[in-house]
């Protein structure tokens, strides 16, 4: 399991919190000093099963200096978005995990990291 964070997010600190709790093993990345690359988050959204744009935080002053409101939300504007996301990491939703069982969650709500957990074989431990 990894879980790509924020440390200034309550949210990112809540999630790991809730992980040390259950004694589940994971790896950190602090996305802003280690930026995923186009690549990467195309198979992030895969393992989501979200768009570029569900996972774009658009009230960021990044999003509104690039015009991100504007921008379409169609399969031709897809890689536009997963560019931006690339070179603006901040644009990210937090906390991303990817569970072990090959799929991936936002984990903004303790619902959320509970189901990671599951996900990745704890939820009988």
């Amino acid at each position: 399991m990894e879980i790509w964070l924020n440390p200034a997010c309550s949210k990112c600190r809540s999630a790991v919190d809730l992980l040390d709790g259950e004694g589940v093993r994971y790896t950190v990345r602090r996305y802003l000093e280690q930026p995923p690359s186009a690549a990467e988050l195309r198979e992030v959204l895969d393992r989501l099963g979200l768009e570029p744009w569900d996972i774009t935080r658009t009230q960021e002053a990044e999003a509104k200096e690039l015009g991100i409101g504007d921008w379409g939300r169609t399969e031709a504007e897809r890689e536009r978005w997963i560019e931006a996301l690339a070179g603006h990491p901040r644009l990210i939703q937090r906390p991303i995990i990817t569970a072990d069982d090959g799929t991936a969650l936002v984990g903004r709500s303790e619902e959320a990291v509970r189901e990671a957990v599951a996900r990745s074989g704890r939820d009988d431990r």
